[in-house]
């Protein structure tokens, strides 16, 4: 399977500013510190790590909502890293995004109709049938009445709104959607939904998902691979099963043991708490990022950023940031039910 989208030592650093009377820059919040990561053409690849890890600063990069501060990304081949507005005008289509916040992601001015004709609009697209038609093709895809043409956005509920937002992405026919944690604002019970209309979607129309999110499982039950974000870099990444049942990054063992989920024995397996907190992205630890929290932590990584490799027993793409990786242990396989 190819790859679609490919980043490499991307890096994203906010200027803080300072001083008087002149404002310099006396330091920089590192929101996104060298990732390497690929999404391969129809596959959904989920992104997950706690709130203000970089996640939602990965997606925007990718999309090129935001400049990188340094490192390259390829799209289908094709440099994009700094591509102007009017180089980028014509993959733009093939890019789509999904916000986090349906309330505040759609002009309540509009109506649904132009809203998802919006984007055909822009880049003169004329479907055959004409826009109209094909905006109510859209709502009738992602779930909706095609009679709410003419509603405005406060007529709908949070899961309806979505649903708007993902016709809306849809329009032009995208081969990479960035989902940026598109169900973490819905109610619980209206979550599965939106993610199994995802899931629908990514499946039938053959296109390729980042799928960010904080919720562990959600992501498995979306995604195929899964990369694990840890204060702006990434610690592992593999295929869904491994990663979930052989975590190899500390990190990971962590987050998923956080999870509510029976043991063997019936009881609930045991909980790994992390001492102190997340450290402050603008003075990051030197080295390993997550020795500060980490029971393995020797002087190795204090000294040296672990690369991301494979680790010995690890399966093929499975690869770990750490430079004393747990051991492979299984754990039983839990059906995951949205």
């Amino acid at each position: 399977m190819s790859e679609i989208l490919v980043a490499e030592g991307l890096t994203k650093h906010f200027p803080i500013k300072g001083g008087f009377p002149v404002k310099r820059t006396v330091g920089a919040v590192q929101a996104v510190d060298g990732i390497d990561l690929a999404i391969r053409a129809g596959e959904a690849f989920g992104l997950v790590g706690e709130s203000g890890c970089g996640k939602s600063t990965t997606g925007r990069l990718l999309t090129r909502l935001l400049e990188p501060t340094a490192g390259r990304i390829r799209y289908r081949g094709e440099d994009i890293t700094h591509a102007s507005r009017k180089e980028l005008a014509p993959i733009r289509s093939e890019i789509q995004m999904i916000f986090q916040d349906p309330y505040s992601s759609l002009n309540p001015r509009q109506t649904v109709g132009k809203i998802v004709s919006g984007p055909m609009e822009i880049n003169g697209i004329a479907p055959p049938g004409g826009r109209e038609a094909r905006v109510r093709e859209l709502l009738e895809t992602v779930g909706l009445n095609p009679e709410h043409y003419n509603r405005f956005p406060h007529e709908f509920s949070g899961g309806q709104r979505q649903r708007i937002g993902v016709a809306r992405a849809l329009a032009l026919e995208p081969k990479l959607i960035v989902a940026d944690e598109p169900v973490s604002a819905l109610d619980v019970s209206i979550q599965a939904q939106v993610v199994n209309l995802l899931q629908k979607l990514q499946r039938e129309l053959d296109i390729a998902f980042l799928f960010i999110a904080h919720d562990l499982a959600v992501v498995r039950h979306f995604s195929q691979r899964v990369a694990v974000m840890y204060l702006g870099r990434i610690v592992e990444v593999g295929p869904r099963d491994d990663i979930y049942r052989r975590p190899r990054h500390p990190y990971t063992h962590a987050l998923l043991s956080a999870v509510p989920e029976p043991g063997e024995d019936g009881g609930t397996r045991e909980r790994i708490r992390l001492a102190g907190d997340v450290p402050s992205p603008i003075d990051p630890p030197s080295g390993c990022r997550f020795r500060t929290r980490c029971w393995k932590a020797r002087d190795v990584c204090a000294e040296t950023v672990p690369p991301l490799i494979r680790t010995d027993g690890s399966q093929e793409g499975h690869l770990s940031a750490c430079h004393f990786p747990e051991p492979p242990t299984v754990e039983r396989d839990t059906e995951v039910v949205m």
